[in-house]
């Protein structure tokens, strides 16, 4: 059996995308990250992790493409997508339905990094 323990993101301001993660979805922090030399943070999803690591980004950020459901993305199921849609809408932040006829959408972080939000 393999399970998913936990996703990294390459994220430049660990407070600014913690304004993203913890204060705009709800994700709680998880203590138990050690020093590892750079800053971040570790984030708990259900019973796996979103990691911020704050470390240079080999990654274009510019020319990505509009939809996220176009370029790699990570999926959070969410019990209220209209609370975090309206909470998104609030914050500026952009959005894009999704395409596959569920109840989704995708946005970015403040580092362009993809996240799709899915309704239970």
């Amino acid at each position: 059996m393999i399970e998913l323990h936990h996703v990294s993101l390459l994220v430049a301001d660990t407070g600014r995308s913690l304004s993203f993660y913890q204060d705009l979805l709800g994700l709680e922090i998880d203590p138990s990250r050690p020093d590892l030399g750079f800053p971040g943070a570790w984030l708990k999803v259900g019973g796996q992790q979103i990691h911020l690591l704050e470390l240079d980004n080999p990654d274009a950020q510019a020319d990505r493409p509009e939809h996220g459901g176009r370029d790699r993305h990570t999926a959070f199921i969410v019990d209220n997508l209209d609370t975090l849609r309206a909470r998104l809408d609030q914050a500026g932040i952009d959005y894009t339905l999704s395409r596959s006829g569920r109840r989704a959408l995708f946005c970015r972080d403040p580092d362009r990094n993809t996240i799709e939000l899915i309704a239970r």
